[in-house]
């Protein structure tokens, strides 16, 4: 069967994962674009970032470190922006370099044996096992004394080194493929509360979205909107950040959102294309990934890429004749 790896599980979590964070993602992230505010998403997940070394520097679940951080810094610099005056894009610049100069540092020093817990050595079948699968391949190499030099022993540090590393990488490239049935569920819950959270001020976010002043002569809670927007948009950059990393989560907030954009006559016809062309880049990018054995995040990005040129040819041979949104905006 050519589609067989379907019914493996890593796979079937990653769909559902996967379909979850494409939904509240691009809904999500059409606030934050109409609001002039499309890199805000990539600036929390890079914050998100400081947020897992430093769970992992204390010693807590990497994970709900990274909400807390994200959330809190997103708010803090809306203060801070609010009191001094910070232009909207210097503002995400600073939350974006600080996160992820935070979370190089923390990285750096934080002890490797932390990753080594009694699980992933359960799974290993213990640490002698890792140290004597070192000195088993050692026995296989033909040792040759040139100069009084030999090479060099492999130790369990070497395997530490190369274990943190992998962590690292996970986070800045994500690692769909890995979740876990636990983060499954939880990816799904956050889904449906945010989805839920939308549908119940829609027209007050919608309203604050296009027209900030006018909400707010009208008694409508602008700032208690806007932290909340700011809220769920920390979730979803944490949440999308096991999907495509750190590096990527921008794409999955801004470019389904643009391509739907070009085409949308109507507030609510743009976002059901933009969540259409985020679910097709996210299935697609998983079910092209896995067989080639490449990563998903990477292909999910390259789909919504293509999807956004061949909305713009589109768009320029005159095969898309409305303006868009955008030009309702104005």
């Amino acid at each position: 069967m050519a589609f067989e790896f379907l019914l493996e599980q890593s796979v079937q979590y990653a769909l559902i994962s996967g379909i979850a964070i494409a939904l509240f993602c691009s809904s999500v992230g059409l606030f934050l674009v109409l609001r002039k505010f499309a890199l805000f998403g990539d600036a929390l997940a890079h914050t998100a970032f400081g947020g897992v070394a430093f769970g992992l520097f204390i010693g807590v679940y990497p994970l709900w470190a990274a909400y807390v951080i994200s959330i809190l810094g997103a708010l803090g610099l809306t203060k801070l922006r609010q009191r001094f005056d910070i232009s909207g894009d210097a503002a995400v610049a600073i939350l974006l370099t600080t996160g992820i100069a935070v979370g190089i540092i923390l990285f750096s020093i934080t002890d490797t044996d932390l990753h080594l817990d009694d699980d992933h050595v359960e799974e290993m079948g213990g640490i002698e096992n890792v140290e004597e699968s070192h000195e088993e391949h050692e026995e296989h190499e033909e040792v040759h004394e040139e100069n009084g030099e030999s090479h060099d022993e492999h130790t369990i540090d070497d395997f530490k080194d190369m274990t943190h590393a992998h962590d690292m990488e996970e986070f800045l490239f994500g690692s769909i493929l890995n979740i876990t049935p636990e983060n499954v569920i939880t990816i799904f819950v956050l889904c449906i509360a945010i989805l839920v959270i939308l549908k119940l001020i829609y027209k007050k976010l919608l309203y604050t979205t296009f027209s900030e002043e006018q909400a707010r002569v009208s008694g409508i809670p602008v700032e208690k909107i806007n932290y909340l927007l700011i809220g769920m948009s920390g979730v979803a950059a944490v949440t999308s950040m096991q999907l495509v990393g750190v590096l990527l989560v921008s794409a999955l907030f801004v470019i389904p959102n643009v391509s739907a954009m070009l085409y949308g006559r109507s507030f609510k016809q743009t976002i059901i294309l933009s969540v259409f062309f985020s679910l097709f880049s996210v299935v697609m990018g998983i079910i092209i990934a896995y067989p080639f054995g490449i990563e998903p995040s990477g292909c999910i990005v390259l789909l919504a890429i293509a999807i956004l040129m061949g909305s713009l040819v589109a768009k320029g041979t005159g095969m898309v004749k409305t303006a868009g949104i955008v030009a309702k905006r104005a």
